[in-house]
């Protein structure tokens, strides 16, 4: 039956896909367009050319970006929508929120965090419409780094809806109307900024995982029609790196400022994992570091070496299968994979609910509150990171769930067919091939 494979995984893993009648009643009185009233006291970027830029299929956009020369480096502006204006603290939309704490991606629907008018209308960053929305702007000079950076609330106007293939297109030269002209210059200067970013990365150690991207065009009964990979361009990594300065900013901002919220934490490698890695990698005629002295630059060195390796896909699924999960905890341990020693979620507060205490950390800052009169105290700040850790890791293992059964059945149609593989995993129930 069609969709059959999500409703199993949805009750099998209890995921809240219904509105209860509190949340109901609470929507019935938001209106589609931002009441004038709540644009007063706001920064005005209504002005500014602001766009978004996300996949071809999505539907809610909570990240802007715009970008200008300013000195010898960039100011960049990271515009979030502003989901902390609708969702106030113990509502009962705030409750559902916690509840869900993710929206849920299957392939073949959405069960969202918020409620439609909120995820697809007030707080998505639809093109030429007033939108309120949380800003991290940032000086950033000629080396990539970030040397200044403020928060406040503004109100703004997207000036386009781009996708990821239209902007890959422009940078490489493919197309040269593919970005309206007005909006062309600050996407020259992101993509010059994202440059600057990626050499700063680079010299941070970050690990470099490009792993290709996979995406289920399913047909009209529900089932996988073709599995595609998306390529991964330019595009996609300006706003990756623009989002990572957005919320290394905000993990900063909670630490400056001692409020309880939620960093996004990474451990290094467990010891013993990462020595089963070792061994591994030792017979194939390869120099790895010790598990106490292991640094991010590590792996990166590694997947550099054996990047034209047969066994290449292998050794990368490995290296990822040693690494630990990353976690939300308001005790800031620093973020391994990424090299950095603040990280926190602010850029996606429609669909994440870290993301939300994020924003209203810093909202409670800005508008001049301190950390005593605060909302919430550290040990619940500590309850809600084990919370939203537990709903994130329940969401993965239902989507993960659902793929590997459209999976089998689409791979029902090719029994007896011959295709050549790479191992990339042996386990005591079997062998992963890729």
């Amino acid at each position: 039956e069609k969709g059959i494979a999500t409703e199993i995984a949805i009750h099998s893993h209890a995921i809240p896909n219904q509105w209860p009648r509190a949340v109901l009643e609470e929507i019935k009185s938001y209106c589609t367009t931002v009441p004038s009233k709540a644009k007063q006291g706001r920064t005005d970027l209504r002005d500014v050319d602001l766009v978004t830029i996300d996949g071809a299929d999505a539907r809610d956009f909570d990240d802007a970006v715009y970008c200008e020369e300013s000195g010898s480096g960039w100011r960049l502006l990271v515009a979030i929508a502003d989901v902390s204006h609708y969702v106030s603290v113990g509502s009962a939309l705030d409750k559902e929120a916690t509840i869900r704490g993710t929206s849920v991606y299957f392939p073949d629907r959405v069960v969202p965090m918020l409620p439609e008018v909120l995820s697809n209308g007030l707080c998505s960053l639809n093109p030429k419409v007033d939108r309120l929305c949380m800003v991290c702007e940032m000086q950033v000079n000629g080396a990539g780094k970030v040397t200044d950076s403020t928060f406040y609330e503004a109100v703004m106007r997207s000036k386009a809806r781009l996708t990821y293939s239209q902007v890959g297109a422009f940078l490489e030269g493919r197309s040269k109307k593919s970005v309206p002209k007005p909006l062309q210059p600050a996407i020259r200067e992101l993509h010059a900024l994202y440059q600057a970013f990626a050499k700063a990365r680079g010299r941070r150690g970050a690990i470099e995982i490009d792993l290709p991207q996979t995406k289920f065009k399913l047909n009209e009964d529900g089932e996988i029609d073709r599995i595609e990979v998306v390529p991964r361009n330019d595009a996609h990594r300006l706003i990756e790196e623009c989002m990572i300065a957005a919320n290394v900013q905000s993990a900063k901002f909670l630490k400056r400022h001692r409020i309880p919220g939620l960093y996004r934490i990474h451990a290094k490698p467990d010891p013993d994992r990462f020595n089963d890695l070792r061994l591994y990698l030792v017979s194939l005629g390869l120099k790895v570091a010790h598990p106490d002295h292991v640094e991010p630059r590590h792996f990166t060195e590694l997947i550099r070496q054996t990047a034209d390796r047969p066994d290449a896909a292998s050794i990368m699924m490995s290296m990822l299968r040693s690494l630990t999960h990353a976690e939300y905890s308001p005790k800031n341990i620093g973020h391994f994979g990424l090299a950095l020693e603040s990280y926190a979620h602010f850029t996606s507060p429609i669909r994440r609910y870290p993301d939300l205490l994020v924003h209203r950390a810093i909202r409670h800052i800005v508008r001049g509150g301190k950390a005593g009169n605060y909302d919430y105290a550290p040990k619940e700040m500590e309850r809600l990171g084990a919370i939203t850790s537990g709903h994130e890791k329940r969401a993965e293992e239902a989507t993960r769930e659902v793929e590997a059964w459209l999976k089998c059945q689409y791979m029902e149609q090719h029994l007896g067919d011959e295709f050549d593989g790479v191992i990339t995993g042996v386990t005591n129930f079997g062998v992963f091939v890729q």
